[in-house]
């Protein structure tokens, strides 16, 4: 029995641009009792799903049947009856469900008040849901005085004590560390299994497939990709009725597929080649500045770092640290919270001084340059990418790599092609407030990718960004270092990052 069925749904909305297309035909099944998880990068229309499954938005045509419900059909009276027998929701932002006057047995135990319930009754299945996540001993406790993890997991309490038949969990561990996520991971599939309840949790976290019954990829809109974990096999792609196929971004780049491909099908298979490959000339991956010659990189130890101490008033960040940071290599720094990662980047660019030691960047130590020279050594030899993108919200994500070219005095020509080596060709002439929070992060760096410089900064680049897309970028960081010989440093916790490095740097306390 299927407790979903989405069939054909385009949600199309309108911007200050025109039209934008958040969901495009997209499909999909969901039998009862799944533990389904939908992951794909920022604004591939996981959210807008959900929220179309739980009837805040209608989707514009197609069908979207929830337990045999057509949710876009619902007057507003049989919509608020069936969010309130139906749903369950969970959210990333868990203390928002969290009133903080309130004992947490009272938190969990309050929608079932709300509907008339004995105390003795929803007291009963209150402490009954707690003592399952662990928190029993906790029942009297305020919701200050938790952790983050055991807020989520009273979030989690409350969003299934009235046993509904669909949980809809959108980023539910997105605030959390990597161990309060794997808990609540565990604890959802218990107490979906607890209830009887179908579930689907959208998120960017590749460690819920540990969890999952089957895993779906969304891009543009549409299903792309599924992992079912029962058959034990690996990752297929999903052809639409309509003979859709997406080819992922990072399978396209890394064997040079462009907006051409020729197809063969021969005994059951079919291949895709390059136009170019199949006419018998040499392809290569899309154009672009990490692609292209150019001159040999002047010194082979461009940032070099000598006896740094650096203190935030009792708090020593550095003692004494010592590093060399090599052209043509994928350095990465990694460490704790609060172990120095973005206060070193930010020494090295110019844009923190320290108590003591000595900063050489292009032979030039760092403590003897003024202001305004250390603003000219950034914008002549290093690109800094923080992690606040600092980008133009009224300027397409073209304009923002041009900008930056013509404040650095460079032609403008390689801006197109920055973008299309980041897959963001087609968003080229959006406006940024139009693009997602990972999109935009891609438009920050390829600003950097677009100028080449010698030394490239970049401070977690991939914390926004589904693992497609981490990948596709920390791919092409490593491309950057070793075929334009450039210096890439770059502050991370991300384990994709770390296994494509040539160099770490370990600031753990």
């Amino acid at each position: 029995m299927s407790a979903i069925e989405v069939k054909d749904a385009f949600l199309v909305h309108s911007t200050d641009e025109g039209e934008a297309a958040a969901l495009q035909g997209l499909s999909l099944e969901v039998p009862a009792g799944e533990l389904l998880v939908i992951v794909g990068p920022s604004g591939s229309g996981k959210t807008s799903l959900l929220r179309a499954l739980a009837g805040h938005i209608r989707p514009s045509t197609g069908k979207i049947v929830v337990f045999g419900e057509d949710v876009a059909k619902l007057d507003e009276r049989r919509l608020a009856a069936f969010r309130r027998t139906t749903l369950g929701y969970l959210d990333q932002h868990y203390w928002r469900a969290l009133s903080p006057e309130l004992p947490i047995v009272e938190l969990v135990g309050l929608q079932l008040a709300l509907r008339g319930w004995e105390r003795e009754a929803w007291r009963s299945r209150a402490e009954e849901l707690l003592a399952a996540v662990g928190l029993a001993d906790k029942a009297a406790a305020a919701v200050g005085a938790l952790s983050g993890g055991e807020q989520q997991r009273v979030a989690l309490c409350a969003a299934v004590a009235h046993h509904p038949r669909l949980l809809l969990a959108d980023e539910p561990t997105g605030e959390l560390g990597a161990g309060d996520a794997a808990q609540v991971q565990q604890l959802v599939r218990r107490l979906s299994q607890l209830v009887g309840c179908t579930t689907i949790v959208v998120t960017h976290d590749a460690s819920w497939r540990d969890v999952a019954d089957r895993v779906v990829g969304i891009r543009d809109g549409r299903v792309s990709d599924e992992l079912r974990v029962e058959l034990g096999s690996g990752e297929t792609l999903v052809v639409d009725e309509r003979g859709w196929l997406r080819i992922p971004d990072e399978v396209r780049f890394r064997v040079g597929l462009g907006e051409r491909v020729a197809v063969e099908s021969r005994d059951g298979t079919v291949v895709l080649r390059p136009v170019a490959e199949a006419r018998g000339e040499v392809t290569s991956s899309p154009a672009g500045p990490a692609s292209s010659p150019r001159a040999t990189r002047r010194l082979r130890t461009p940032v070099r770092v000598q006896g740094l101490s650096k203190t935030f008033g009792s708090q020593r960040v550095f003692d004494g640290l010592d590093a060399e940071f090599i052209k043509g290599k994928l350095s990465v720094v990694t460490g704790p919270s609060g172990s120095g990662k973005t206060t070193l980047l930010r020494i090295i660019a110019g844009l923190e001084t320290f108590d003591r030691g000595e900063v050489f960047v292009e032979a030039t130590p760092v403590f003897t340059l003024s202001e305004r020279e250390a603003s000219a050594q950034r914008r002549t030899t290093m690109a800094y990418v923080s992690q606040q993108s600092l980008l133009i919200d009224d300027l397409t994500a073209l304009e923002n790599v041009e900008l930056s070219l013509r404040l650095r005095g460079l032609d403008t020509g390689t801006a197109e092609a920055a973008l299309e080596q980041l897959a963001l060709g087609a968003r080229s002439a959006h406006r940024l407030r139009r693009l997602s929070t990972g999109e935009r992060a891609r438009v920050a760096l390829a600003r950097a990718i677009a100028a080449d410089p010698p030394i490239v900064l970049v401070d977690e680049p991939t914390s926004r960004l589904d693992e497609a897309n981490a990948r596709l970028v920390t791919s092409l960081l490593a491309r950057m270092a070793r075929e334009r010989e450039a210096c890439v440093i770059c502050a991370t916790h991300d384990p994709v990052v770390v296994a494509l490095a040539d160099d770490e740097l370990s600031l753990a306390q």
